[in-house]
C-alpha cells in the first residue's frame, strides 16, 4: 500500500516538475522576443538627439536564425544578449511560405 502511495505521489512530483520546465521554458522565450534579457534584466535602450529630434533605439537582444525550415518546417533562432552574454536558442513554427 505504501509503495503505491510513494509511486503516485513521485509520478505527480515528475509530471508537476515537467510542467513546470516548460512553461519557465516559454516564459523566457516570451521575454527574449520582446526584448528583455530573463537573466541580467536588461532592456532595449531609447535615447533622443536634443538637435534633430530624432529617437534612437538600442536593441540588447540579437536574434540570429541558425536553421530555417523552408515553408513548412521548424526555425532554430539564436538569442543573445550583448549586456551579459546569455545564449539561448529556441525553436519556433514558420509561418508558412506565404504564397
Amino acid at each position: 500500500m505504501y509503495t503505491v502511495i510513494s509511486l503516485l505521489i513521485f509520478f505527480l512530483i515528475a509530471v508537476f516538475g515537467t510542467l513546470l520546465y516548460f512553461k519557465s521554458k516559454k516564459d523566457r522565450l516570451a521575454d527574449l522576443q520582446q526584448g528583455i534579457c530573463p537573466s541580467c534584466g536588461s532592456e532595449s535602450k531609447t535615447f533622443k538627439d536634443q538637435n534633430t529630434g530624432t529617437t534612437f533605439k538600442v536593441d540588447v537582444i540579437k536574434a540570429k536564425v541558425l536553421r530555417s525550415g523552408g515553408c513548412s518546417g521548424v526555425t532554430e533562432i539564436e538569442y543573445k544578449c550583448s549586456e551579459c552574454g546569455l545564449k539561448e536558442v529556441h525553436n519556433s513554427a514558420s509561418g508558412g511560405c506565404g504564397l
